[in-house]
């Protein structure tokens, strides 16, 4: 039996993970929300095979896509849930329970993450820290501020508390290195962006503090040495995403470059 509880997925380009992702939730969450972000491959017809609540929407800013597909939910509890995303069947029954037993007293939900770079799992390193999947939508709401063009602040109605789940979810963050680069480019291009709308103050010397700090906090603070050599490739990758941030936030004030 389904539960009363809308997932959201938000997908652009999708055929390859999103019928996997999709077959976690199918018939046990009671309402599938896919907003597509204009997608020119299968993404909108494989998703038709699981939910008709399929929305084409470009996206602007990740708060807005989010928050527009809470907006389409019938439920009041949603989960959100990325393509290269996979509930444990664990994570599944905790949430079963909480809508079950719903006594009002948090009304926000943090996942921890099992994180994978291809096969290999990133048991270290922080890569598994919590997100927040799971929530009511009447007392959060994501940020739109014009300068989120990536990782959006919430919004959470005061008075309200959160707590961490038990059931991880799995993130396959990575399909492999040249993906995790590729996703470096480009996070690193919009959070660039980001300091630049936001007015940040940023110097070459913080910056280069912020890279190995990055990397001494993943790889010997959080151990990630212990998932041997990959792990010290995700910690390097993840330091020299500082770097790469800075670089081009120089770019953009200095040349105007990645501003349309």
């Amino acid at each position: 039996m389904s539960i009363p509880l809308s997932v959201i997925v938000i997908a652009k380009n999708e055929e390859q993970r999103i019928k996997e992702c999709l077959e976690t939730v199918y018939r046990w969450a009671d309402e599938i929300i896919i907003v597509d972000d204009e997608s020119t491959d299968r993404t909108r017809l494989i998703a038709n095979a699981y939910t008709d609540k399929i929305f084409s929407r470009k996206m602007e800013l990740e708060g807005k896509q989010r928050n527009f597909g809470v907006s389409k939910a019938r439920n009041d509890w949603v989960m959100l849930l990325d393509c290269d995303e996979r509930p444990t069947e664990e994570l599944k029954k905790e949430i079963t329970e909480i809508l079950n037993q719903d006594n009002g007293k948090y009304i926000a939900f943090w996942a921890p993450q099992i994180a994978y770079l291809g096969e290999i799992q990133l048991k270290y390193g922080g890569w598994s820290n919590p997100h927040i999947r799971l929530y009511n939508k009447n007392y959060v709401r994501w940020s739109e501020k014009e300068c989120d063009v990536v990782h959006p602040g919430i919004h959470i109605e005061e008075g309200w508390k959160g707590r961490n789940l038990k059931g991880s979810l799995i993130h396959y963050n990575f399909v492999n290195i040249e993906d995790f680069v590729r996703k470096v480019n480009r996070q690193t291009t919009l959070e660039a962006i980001k300091w630049h709308l936001d007015g940040r103050k940023m110097s070459s010397g913080k910056a280069a503090w912020r890279t190995i700090d990055r990397f001494l906090r993943r790889y010997i603070g959080k151990k990630g040495y212990k998932d041997g050599y990959y792990g010290f490739v995700a910690a390097a990758l993840s330091g020299f995403y500082q770097w790469l941030a800075y670089s081009k936030y120089r770019e953009i004030k200095e040349r105007r470059i990645y501003i349309k």
